[in-house]
Formats: C-alpha cells, sequence, structure tokens
C-alpha cells in the first residue's frame, strides 16, 4: 500500500439532493441559499453531534463518515426528520434528500476515501425513496436492536457496478418510527368495514425527472381500480389515499384514518430504457408485511408497461390479501365468527384441496349462508366447493353435488351480477356438466369483471385445453401463475399445463414439468398419476411403476374409470391419451 494511505472499516454514509437539476433550472440562486442555510443549520450540526465527518461535498451531496454504524443512522433519521419539518410549508422549492448507508472497508488517503464501501453506500443513495434511507445489510445487523425503527426488507438487490446482489434494508417517510413527525390524529378511529379493506397509496417516484410522477401515480391509481373489482375487498376511493402523497404519515395512522385493515405502498424508478417498481402489502394495525415484490422491465411501451405492472401488482396483492383474511378468521375464536369470518375460514379449508378440509369447508361455507343468506361469496364458494367434491374424488353422488352447486352458483349471480368468484364458480360446474359452450361464457365474464382473479384464468386454461386448444390453453396458464406466483395450489395449473404439452409433443419439457409438481408439498395423486402416464408413454416402465404406486397410496381407489369420473367428461385428446398410457403403466380399470 502507497505511503500515506491506509484501511479501516468505517460506517459510510452518502446523501444526495433529489431533483437537484430541475431545482436549479428554476431557481440556480435560491436554491443554493436554501441548501447553504440547511447546511449551516441543521445538516452540519447534527454530523458534529454524532461524531461523523464531511469527507467531501459534489455541489448536491454528501459524502460522510461516522466511526459507529449506530451514530450514522441515528443522524441519517433525525436528518431526515429535521429536513422534513423545514419543507413543510417550502411547496415546489422543498429540498429533499436520498441518503444510503453501508458498513464497509475504506481506503483512507489524507481526508478522503475510496473503495468497494465507498460505491456500495453511493448506489444504495440512488435507491433510497426521498425522505429515506437505504441501508445494506451489513449496516442493518449493527442497528436492527439498537435503533427502535420499523425496517422494510426489500431483499437482495442487484446495484449498478457491484459484483453481487446486496440485500437492502429500507426506512421511508411511509414507514411507522420512533422518528414520525406526525401529530396522532385526535379523531376517532373509523370502524373497520365487514370485508377486508385496503388503501393504496400513491407511488413514490424515485426518478430524477419528477416529469415521470404521472406514472407513479398512474401505477397506484390503476391498482385501485383493479383492486376494486375483487368484489370481496373493500377499497378506500383514490381521492382519499393521494391526500397521503408528499406527508410523512406511519402505516398505524393510515389505516386508523382510513379504517382500513392493510396498505399497499411502493415506488417507481425509471432509469434509461428501463423501469422498476416495487411494493409492499402492510397489516396496518403492526407494521407487519405481508407481501412484497420488485419488477423490473424494459421501458417500451409506457401504456403497456403500466398495464402489466397493474396486473401483476393486483393479482398477486388480491391472492396474499385474500390468503392474509383467511389466516386472520382461523385465529378468531369460534364464539366470535359471524357470516364473513365463516366464509373466509371456510375458503382457508377449500383451498387445501384436502378431503377432510373439503368436509370442513362444506359445513363452514353452510353456517355462513345461515347466518347471513344474502352474502352471495360464500353461495359461490359453496358452488366451487361441489366442483372439487367431484374433481377429487370425495363425492359419493356427484350428480347430486353438480345439481347443488348449479342452484348454489345461479344464487350468488343472483345476488351480486358483478361477483366474478360467482361466475367462474359457475363455469366450473358447467365444465362437470360437460357444457362447454355454458361453460366458456361464464369464465370469460369472470375474467371480464375481473382480468388479475387467477382461479379464472386457469379455468380457462383448463376447458380450453379439454377442448383441444392447447397452445391457447398454455397462455392462459402461464398467465394463472403469473397471477399468483408462490400459490400452494400451483401445482395443479401446472398439472394442467403438463397434460397439454404432452398432447402438444412436448414430451422433454413435459417430463420436467411433472417432475417439478411431484415436489410440490401440498399436492394430491395427480402430479403422479401424470407422471405414471408419461413414463408408460416414453417407454420407462420402472419410473411409470415408481410413480403410480405413490399415486395409489394418495387415492386408494384409483383406476381409469375413478380418473374418468373426476374429471370434465370431455372427450378428447387428453383424456384419451391419459386413459391409454395408464393402462400401459398398469393401473387397474
Amino acid at each position: 500500500m502507497a505511503e500515506g494511505t491506509e484501511r479501516r472499516l468505517a460506517a459510510i454514509v452518502s446523501a444526495d439532493v433529489v431533483g437537484y437539476s430541475r431545482l436549479m433550472g428554476r431557481d440556480e440562486a435560491g436554491t443554493l441559499q436554501r441548501l447553504n442555510a440547511h447546511r449551516s443549520e441543521l445538516i452540519d450540526e447534527l454530523i458534529e453531534k454524532h461524531g461523523g465527518r464531511i469527507v467531501k461535498t459534489t455541489g448536491d451531496g454528501l459524502l460522510l463518515e461516522f466511526p459507529s454504524v449506530v451514530a450514522a443512522v441515528e443522524c441519517c433519521l433525525s436528518f431526515q426528520t429535521g429536513m422534513a419539518k423545514r419543507n413543510s410549508d417550502a411547496g415546489d422549492e422543498a429540498i429533499r434528500f436520498r441518503i444510503g448507508a453501508h458498513l464497509g472497508d475504506v481506503i483512507v488517503e489524507g481526508d478522503d476515501i475510496f473503495g468497494d464501501g465507498v460505491n456500495i453506500a453511493a448506489r444504495l443513495e440512488a435507491i433510497a425513496p426521498p425522505g429515506g434511507l437505504a441501508l445494506s445489510d451489513d449496516a442493518y445487523r449493527q442497528v436492527r436492536d439498537k435503533v427502535d425503527i420499523a425496517w422494510d426488507d426489500t431483499g437482495e438487490q442487484e446495484l449498478k457496478n457491484i459484483a453481487r446482489p446486496i440485500r437492502v434494508w429500507r426506512w421511508s417517510p411511509q414507514t411507522e418510527t420512533a422518528f414520525d413527525i406526525t401529530p396522532q390524529s385526535t379523531e376517532p378511529a373509523l370502524a373497520l368495514p365487514d370485508k377486508p379493506s385496503i388503501a393504496v397509496l400513491p407511488f413514490a417516484n424515485l426518478s430524477d425527472d419528477e416529469e415521470q410522477e404521472y406514472f407513479s401515480d398512474g401505477v397506484a391509481e390503476d391498482i385501485i381500480t383493479a383492486l376494486s373489482k375483487f368484489r370481496w375487498f373493500f377499497v378506500i376511493a383514490r381521492n382519499s389515499s393521494f391526500a397521503y402523497k408528499g406527508r410523512q404519515v406511519g402505516t398505524r395512522q393510515i389505516g386508523h384514518e382510513l379504517g382500513v385493515r392493510y396498505v399497499l405502498d411502493g415506488s417507481v424508478r425509471r432509469a434509461g430504457n428501463r423501469v422498476r417498481i416495487s411494493a409492499q402489502l402492510e397489516e396496518a394495525a403492526t407494521g407487519k408485511q405481508i407481501w412484497a415484490e420488485r419488477y423490473d422491465r424494459p421501458l417500451v411501451d409506457i401504456f403497456e408497461l403500466q398495464d402489466e405492472m397493474t396486473s401483476a401488482i393486483s393479482g398477486a396483492c388480491g391472492h396474499e390479501l385474500a390468503d392474509a383474511e383467511q389466516q386472520r378468521a382461523t385465529r378468531t375464536e369460534p364464539g366470535h365468527l359471524g357470516a364473513w369470518d365463516l366464509y373466509l375460514k371456510g375458503m382457508w379449508h377449500l383451498w387445501r384441496w384436502a378431503d377432510h378440509d373439503l368436509e370442513v369447508a362444506e359445513t363452514l361455507l353452510g353456517k355462513a349462508i345461515k347466518t347471513d343468506p344474502s352474502l352471495a361469496c360464500a353461495h359461490a364458494g359453496l358452488a366451487y366447493l361441489s366442483y372439487l367434491l367431484v374433481q377429487s374424488g370425495v363425492s359419493d353422488d356427484p350428480e347430486r353435488d353438480i345439481a347443488q352447486g348449479l342452484v348454489a352458483a345461479e344464487t350468488a349471480i343472483q345476488l351480486d351480477e358483478k361477483d366474478a368468484f360467482a361466475h367462474f364458480s359457475l363455469g366450473r360446474i358447467h365444465m362437470m356438466r360437460v357444457d362447454g359452450k355454458s361453460a366458456m361464457g361464464e369464465i370469460e365474464r369472470a375474467l371480464e369483471l375481473n382480468p388479475n382473479l387467477a382461479p379464472a384464468s386457469y379455468a380457462m386454461g383448463y376447458l380450453l385445453s379439454m377442448l383441444e386448444r392447447e397452445n391457447e390453453a398454455i397462455s392462459y396458464l402461464d398467465r394463472a401463475l403469473r397471477l399468483s406466483p408462490s400459490d400452494q395450489l400451483g401445482w395443479a395449473v401446472e398439472f394442467i399445463k403438463a397434460l397439454a404439452l404432452q398432447s402438444l409433443g412436448h414430451l422433454d419439457e413435459t417430463e420436467k414439468l411433472f417432475e417439478k409438481i411431484c415436489r410440490y408439498p401440498a399436492n394430491q395423486h395427480w402430479p403422479f398419476t401424470g407422471k405414471a402416464a408419461l413414463m408408460a408413454e416414453l417407454g420407462q416402465m420402472e419410473e411409470a411403476e415408481k410413480a403410480l404406486k405413490i399415486a395409489l397410496e394418495r387415492r386408494p381407489e384409483l383406476s381409469v374409470t375413478f380418473v374418468d369420473k373426476t374429471l370434465p367428461q370431455f372427450d378428447c385428446t387428453i383424456k384419451r391419451k391419459l386413459r391409454e398410457n395408464l393402462r400401459i403403466a398398469g393401473l387397474e380399470e
């Protein structure tokens, strides 16, 4: 190492003004005057107070070094909350900072510092929310039990010119913390609706160009519209949730003021020809993160991209929100279960698909309807349950169950014609009745009412595969998987996709897919039944027999006749090949 240089471990902080070029272009002298005032009256004093030093300035930025990560983070939080107070009446002239902090090795030459640690801090600053802080995992481990604020885990991030992904933790003005400067509302809390309730906040524009504000606002507005199509959600209107734009309000207070159980927020960052959109769903009362995802896409057609992102986020969020509500209902004391909670608890059991769970679901949904006969979604759930009882082989009288399912689905639609799940359920019942035309009409109606309803995309793919339109079927099945990527029942979607691929002659791809879905923890006998048939077609009889043995262990009554009865009775290539290959594999009639 050259004379006069040394290495040391340091807490490195990089801070930068948001939209500095725009501010300077609008009022160069005024911007410099305000920035200097912030420095002299707040920032420099805080840095000194917390034992830090200014390594260098870059006009609109600061590079800082601290001997302690805790001191660095406490300084950054005081910095940002102090700036928020100073900006409270500044309007368009407000100066906001993004800050990144990292604990890493640095090379010291004189008063300057260099190295990967400095580069990482700068990259973290670039992805920090305006008015907020982005923290590397190395730094987070030093403060997680010492600084009393709530951090958002954004997962591993690819940072420009940094060799390995880095896990990033984020604090933003929208995250409730011990440093939250917004006074708590003195108004009484609104009563929670009897449906799962959500507010979608305006997405933060992290792009340097504030002209991109329209895009980030548009994403949030479209998500509000898309979630409103889920009839079992209570979604706060745009004008109310957008009232929080640019304000530093914690999740708990938002839930209190709007009377919602959940809050969705996110950010949009456009750089060159790429866009990164991040979203997270939180429980308002606790700040607990339920779901988070990041989407990176090339920017080709901005409106097409906005539609794609809206669909992806609202579909995934809808699934996670429904799952969270079902989990909540299972924790509710039996004596306190109203019609809505009975419905939720019933659907929680229904989606597990196990024989016992289907029986419990039938009882709970029946109780929900008895408690509130006008609850359309409970009738729709009971209709889909009737389909599943037959499809899974649990029903001891398929004709009776399909007839009851038909009545339940039609009742649901009479109660609420715009309930997409009711039309989906009726479409499934028509599939079991081998009425392809009616099934197609109902599933199309479900997708028209809610394009992001993953089960409806799955049902359409299933129906098209039975109608020997396999290529079309696969596109719908892929969409269902995209809308609900973490669904524990994804194996069912991929099972139908595997059958469609096998029918098209794509046997290598089919084999890989069966290998995958046979590893799903929550699957039934179907993946192993399908794998046995495929292995028989490939002439791999030993593998076919192994798969068939597992299928029989999971469903002892499995036979060629059983397969015929439990799959929709369409005479199609998929079913003919399945029967033929299962006979070759050794399955009894």
